[in-house]
């Protein structure tokens, strides 16, 4: 038999008639893709390459609202009206070719909402308790609002199914449902509140009404929190309305989430844990929810691996696992463990840029651009080409990688002993090692794909030149920035500090002029070793420039390890003071200065481009080393010049100080033409 067909992740599940082809999946999320809160093209075509990767549902619609008073806060769909069923229709036949099922979640957000968004409509809830992360004050539901919202969801579900879709899920885990089922946001005395079995009412309303618009042959679930933490919904209270619910056949699925999301720590540790915390840590909390229910149980919270997936199914942990996050990095997972590549999927290191920056993943810039640039890069129709790289970071390495998938011949000079630029420093800070996969996958892309890699060697014009090339790109980086206020020199950089190249003093300054990663991550990595540490920054707080996953974590691991952060203050000169240092910083509202004294000062400003080679081969390139900004911004190829000489381009940190993802895509959009 062919070990393929005892994969416990390609067996095939039927829920209510419907056959999943296997048992990989992806939730339905916020995917900002919308049109106008419609499912348009850019929107399907994301989801399109999940459904021709191989698994066997994906869902969309990650909060759709379904009622007025339930607002578009963060993109999302509008299935509070007849519009949007042509585009699910439209979306249906897209995803079907592929042989994959689509679904969709209706909600209504209840205190979650904005009434300074969408209509100006009050927020609702089932008790007047503000929600600190969204931070409105919702009005008491009646009666009237009960059976309107009911009816609304009923209404949203059918056009679910006129669009064609194979089903659909309620969100209860912080939305309206979930209000009325948690004791921390459900005061009421009525009959809608009080024991489990009227806190489970209004939702037992909702699914009865489904089901009365869709009919019996209509897959219907609901995703639920199984525990709240100390105050909350409880797992034992979980039980008794999952029984009531499957009691009653309201639902035909749960898919399980743990924690709160009313504050952006619960959001980010316990709803959607990222790199910080462990894979998968919820399933045995979900196999013992799955073990007592008896109902097809799907569950989403960093189960990244093939690993992990494939123990949940054979342990019949889970019922269909979804790889979410997992598929914004590599769509094509289910293909590659058909073709025996599990090794060749790009791997989600649970960076969570794809949470703030709306499913752009740290490392796969065709996610979330769908229309505009290949998800799989495509043969050449010219390949054979000579293509030099020089500099190994994230950009080198993807020019490199993507440039031999098109076919050419691919050298790429490193000066260092390792590939990997910045990342090799970044990773060696507490939780976030694991940015190291984002060097590791595409050092073995490359060597798969017979790039021949020279480390070691600080190359200049003369070893490109050697090469006979026709496309160069330089991807040299950057070097801490040069700084000339006054004592500059008595400071060491962060690259110092996590090369191990200048050792670390007790007492510690650390100054952030820029609001990125690069001094945070520092004070964090020393703190965390037990120097005393303190972090002026010039921001209102520390890490302004991040997204709110990693910000919050760096906020909360810095005061729990002590960390003094001061705002508002730039270093402006510094002195000895016998065998220690004098910092005088200026308040950037005030001008008034202070002064700080301490064993050392590390100074973070960004990084000046090392570009020597380019500037060196920049006269002789057809191009004059000029990359044409008009057709990068239309996503098109750069322009045909004469056929003498090569083609040079600039990349990454080598231009100018960015962000791992912008150097990554910078690489992709222009080797994807070559």
């Amino acid at each position: 038999m062919n070990t393929l067909s005892k994969d416990p992740l390609l067996q095939p599940l039927t829920i209510r008639g419907l056959r999943l082809k296997n048992r990989v999946m992806s939730t339905s999320h916020a995917s900002a893709m919308d049109d106008a809160n419609m499912p348009a093209l850019r929107y399907q075509r994301y989801h399109e390459e999940k459904a021709k990767g191989g698994l066997a549902l994906t869902m969309f619609g990650g909060s759709s609202n379904i009622a007025p008073d339930s607002p578009s806060v963060f993109n999302q769909l509008n299935v509070g009206t007849d519009d949007i069923i042509p585009y699910f229709q439209e979306f249906s036949n897209r995803i079907h070719q592929h042989g994959t099922a689509l679904m969709c979640q209706i909600t209504h957000l209840g205190r979650r909402g904005d009434a300074q968004a969408g209509e100006w409509l009050p927020a609702i809830a089932p008790s007047a308790v503000r929600e600190d992360l969204h931070r409105n004050f919702p009005r008491e539901m009646d009666r009237h609002d009960i059976e309107r919202v009911v009816k609304s969801f009923g209404q949203a579900a059918r056009r679910c199914r006129e669009g064609g879709l194979d089903g659909l899920e309620t969100m209860a885990g912080g939305h309206l449902i979930g209000q009325f089922l948690s004791p921390l946001t459900n005061l009421r005395s009525d009959g809608f509140g009080g024991s489990v079995e009227n806190r489970a009412r209004f939702a037992l309303m909702v699914h009865e009404e489904i089901r009365r618009q869709v009919g019996d042959d209509f897959v219907v679930g609901i995703r639920l929190t199984l525990d709240e933490g100390v105050g909350g919904l409880r797992f034992d209270e979980t039980l008794q309305i999952a029984e009531i619910l499957k009691r009653e056949g309201a639902v035909d699925f749960f898919n399980c989430m743990v924690g709160r999301m009313d504050t952006e720590i619960t959001l980010v540790e316990e709803n959607m844990p990222g790199m910080n915390r462990p894979l998968a840590p919820y399933l045995d909390k979900v196999g013992g929810f799955r073990r007592e229910i008896g109902v097809p149980v799907f569950h989403a919270a960093r189960v990244t691996d093939v690993a992990n997936a494939r123990h949940a199914i054979r342990e019949g942990v889970l019922d269909m696992v979804a790889m979410t996050r997992a598929h914004i990095a590599d769509p094509q997972i289910v293909n590659k463990i058909m073709r025996g590549e599990e090794d060749r999927i790009r791997p989600c290191i649970g960076a969570s840029h794809c949470l703030y920056k709306k499913i752009h993943c740290i490392h796969n810039p065709a996610s979330g651009r769908e229309t505009l640039l290949p998800m799989q890069v495509p043969a050449s129709e010219t390949p054979g080409k000579k293509v030099v790289v020089v500099g190994g970071g994230p950009a080198g390495m993807e020019a490199a990688r993507v440039a031999a998938k098109r076919g050419h011949e691919v050298v790429l000079f490193e000066a260092a002993q390792k590939l990997g630029g910045q990342i090799q420093l970044a990773a060696k800070t507490t939780w976030r090692k694991d940015l190291i996969q984002i060097v590791d996958w595409r050092e073995a892309e490359l060597e798969k794909l017979g790039v021949d890699v020279r480390c070691n060697l600080y190359a200049d014009a003369a070893d490109v030149l050697a090469e006979n090339p026709d496309h160069v790109f330089v991807a040299t980086g950057g070097m801490p920035a040069e700084q000339t206020l006054p004592g500059a020199n008595l400071a060491v950089s962060s690259w110092d500090i996590l090369s191990g190249d200048v050792r670390a003093e007790q007492d510690v300054l650390v100054c952030d002029h820029t609001g990125r990663y690069e001094a945070v991550a520092t004070a964090d990595h020393l703190s965390a070793k037990g120097h005393q540490v303190t972090l002026a920054t010039i921001d209102a707080n520390s890490s302004t420039e991040m997204g709110y996953p990693d910000r919050i974590v760096f906020h909360k691991r810095l005061a729990a390890q002590g960390v003094t952060t001061l705002a508002y203050l730039k270093l402006g000169e510094i002195r000895k003071e016998g065998n220690r240092l004098r910092a005088t910083l200026t308040h950037e509202l005030t001008s008034q200065t202070q002064e700080i004294i301490t064993d050392q000062i590390i100074l973070e400003a960004g990084t000046d481009p090392l570009a020597e080679v380019f500037f060196e081969l920049a006269d002789g390139a057809a191009n004059k080393g000029i990359s044409d900004v008009d057709a990068m911004a239309s996503w098109a190829p750069q322009p045909e010049v004469g056929p003498q000489g090569y083609i040079l381009h600039r990349v990454g940190d080598a231009v100018t100080s960015r962000s791992i993802h912008a150097a990554l895509l910078e690489a992709y959009r222009l080797a994807a033409h070559l």
